[in-house]
């Protein structure tokens, strides 16, 4: 008779003999084993560990020890390469699909993944919008479903992406044997939610305190004008070490780099603004540098593996404690001792704001979008870039109100297809076409003959092609698809289209674009509290280190002895107001006349307000207004204060 008994001991032999002999170690670390045992043996799991914690061991060991793939996915390209290079390296075989790869990498990484050969596949979220991915995805065994940063999933997380709500079900679409979700920072809100929607039972919900004696956790109040000066002064008095500066913007990452290399420091600017090469040739000085000074907006450090970083700068306050706490847990890795320092000017509060005020669309927009998704023919079909254009709301904003039609059954998604094919010939039809018998032949012949070709690519309606030839679409598809990994042609898919299927009606939308208005009013509501949140963590009294911990449902039992509060260095807290910049008149006069010359964008008070306050749309990039010397002129200004006097000038109309 099977023994479960001996099926465990003998799998909890092999967990150990793996971590051993595959990673090096002797040992887990807290938390690890109860989850690779969990996934082993089929059951979902959650893993809520700090930054550095070895979140990352809990899906790759299984992953040898799984009959099928493990498919991570991960919004972080940076931590897809280190991993994998480090895989790599240990004879572990795995890749990645994302943008960045050629065409032969992209055929050599798809027949690894058909033939069984790779362990781990690493992909973005938004791969699953890719109708010959989930195609793909159909023909393989995906034992381990792995989902990091998991907490983009809650609306009550601090980093909430639509893309993520859909992941339960492709994990479904899978027939994944198991499903692991991953974040460093989550409350006890955004783990329930992380468990409803991967049906993951509480007991297989694992969380590892994030406090780190190592790290010294420090803030002071500082004006405006002083911070460079300040902040170059620590950099000087303490011991050089590899050194993260976090800042809001793209232009404050480059104005600053410049400053302490000025100053003597080996500093560079990291922000997403950069181009690809530009930034992985960065992030590589910065890997392999002991005294490096990287200043960087968020898109630099989630996935970077640099156990050394002695010191975290946040020269502009973080938007959230989520934030945070995931930034300050890049520092000291090594178990040695780290410094983690934040210089609140309340002349930033300003900026922070209007970036979330940016998010809450006109209802104008709103009703844009509901006359499209809920007006119009029961099977719709939209380029998401076309319809943000045309309604003027963010891609991501617009992407959450369409995840919320979804949730309250509205809609219903179905494949999204690519409304054209691209292809470079790499051989003449006649080549092509010999290698297939007379019914195929004829069958591409007929597809060929729909090609409009331009100097360099070919293009096809695949639509077209498969009515022309009386076949699916599907047929067209995988036609494609086989050339191109045949070698025959260089394949570009184009033109993404997002399907939908209308499952109610209404003869009253507006409830609709209401309880829609009242979401995002609620969200910005809360990413306001956030921001507040941080204010209050930064000149709190009393154990700072304790009170972060209580904010994710993990207070101290006893005060840490390394904050600023604790080391009797107490951040100045009688006076955090924020300076209210003056709106002189005469860049009103010009604001009005860019308002006339540009109705369309402009045509509302929000509208201008977010022009002036340097908050981008789609209707300003097209206009080419971000490139006004108006634009932004207003950033550092309160929100509602530029929103009350454009109120007053259209009303004066």
């Amino acid at each position: 008779m099977f023994s479960l008994g001996g099926w465990v001991e003998n799998m909890s032999d092999q967990i150990q003999s793996t971590l051993l002999e595959q990673f090096g170690f002797a040992e887990f670390r807290p938390g690890q084993l109860q989850i690779i045992e969990n996934l082993v043996a089929g059951r979902s799991s959650a893993a809520v560990f700090p930054t550095g914690g070895g979140k990352s061991l809990c899906y790759q060991l299984p992953a040898l020890l799984l009959p099928g793939v493990t498919l991570v996915v991960s919004p972080l390209i940076a931590l897809m390469k280190d991993q994998i290079d480090a895989l790599l390296a240990r004879n572990i075989s795995a890749a990645r699909l994302d943008s960045t790869l050629s065409v032969d990498e992209y055929r050599v990484v798809t027949r690894r993944l058909r033939s069984g050969e790779l362990k781990l596949l690493y992909v973005a979220p938004e791969r699953f919008t890719n109708e010959r991915f989930r195609g793909l995805l159909s023909q393989v065994n995906v034992s381990l479903f792995a989902v990091d940063e998991a907490h983009c999933i809650s609306e009550w997380g601090h980093n909430f992406r639509p893309d993520y709500l859909k992941l339960a079900k492709f994990a479904d679409e899978c027939n994944a044997d198991a499903v692991l979700a991953l974040t460093a920072t989550a409350t006890p809100q955004v783990l329930t939610d992380i468990c409803k929607f991967f049906t993951i039972e509480s007991e297989c919900a694992v969380r590892i305190p994030f406090y780190r004696s190592n790290l010294t956790l420090l803030s002071e109040v500082v004006e405006e004008v002083d911070r460079d000066r300040l902040l170059i002064s620590k950099l000087k008095v303490r011991h050089a070490g590899p050194t993260i500066v976090y800042v809001t913007l793209q232009r404050t990452a480059e104005e600053v780099a410049v400053r302490l290399a000025e100053a003597g420091f080996s500093a560079k600017a990291y922000h997403a603004g950069m181009k690809d090469d530009e930034r992985v040739a960065r992030q590589d000085w910065f890997m392999s540098s002991d005294d490096s000074i990287i200043v960087a907006t968020i898109a630099f450090g989630m996935g970077i593996d640099k156990s050394d970083i002695r010191y975290v700068y946040h020269y502009n306050l973080p938007k959230s404690l989520e934030n945070y706490s995931q930034e300050i847990g890049r520092a000291g890795r090594d178990g040695e001792t780290s410094i983690c320092e934040l210089l609140f000017c309340p002349a930033d509060l300003n900026t922070l704001e209007n970036f979330i005020f940016g998010d809450t669309p006109e209802r104008e927009s709103v009703a844009g979008l509901i006359g499209k998704m809920l007006e119009s023919d029961d099977e719709i079909a939209v380029s998401q870039y076309a319809l943000s254009n045309s309604i003027d709301m963010r891609p991501l904003v617009m992407r959450t109100l369409i995840t919320y039609l979804e949730l309250d059954g509205w809609i219903e998604e179905t494949t999204p297809i690519y409304s054209q094919y691209q292809f470079i010939p790499l051989q003449t039809s006649e080549q092509i076409l010999s290698n297939f018998d007379d019914q195929r032949r004829q069958f591409l012949t007929t597809v060929f003959k729909q090609v409009t070709k331009s100097r360099k690519w070919c293009t096809v309606d695949i639509d077209q092609a498969a009515r022309e030839a009386g076949s699916d679409r599907m047929r067209v598809v995988k036609a494609f698809d086989y050339l191109a990994e045949q070698g025959m042609i260089e394949l570009k898919p184009s033109g993404l289209m997002h399907r939908y299927r209308r499952l109610k009606q209404t003869d009253n939308p507006a409830p609709v674009i209401d309880d829609l208005c009242d979401r995002m009013k609620r969200r910005e509501k809360r990413d306001l509290e956030r921001l507040g949140d941080v204010i209050d963590q930064a000149t709190a009294t009393g154990c700072q280190v304790s009170r972060l911990g209580a904010y994710f449902g993990e207070p101290l039992e006893h005060d840490c002895g390394h904050c600023s509060q604790c080391l009797a260095d107490a951040p100045v807290t009688e006076d955090v107001s924020r300076p209210q910049p003056e709106m002189s008149e005469s860049l009103w006069q010009n604001a009005e006349e860019v308002r006339d010359q540009n109705r369309d964008a402009l045509g509302s008070p929000s509208r201008l307000t977010r022009f002036l306050c340097g908050i981008g749309s789609p209707k300003l990039t097209r206009a080419k207004l971000t490139k006004n010397p108006l634009f932004g002129v207003f950033e550092s200004v309160s929100y509602r204060a530029v929103l009350e006097r454009a109120d007053e000038l259209f009303s004066a109309e």
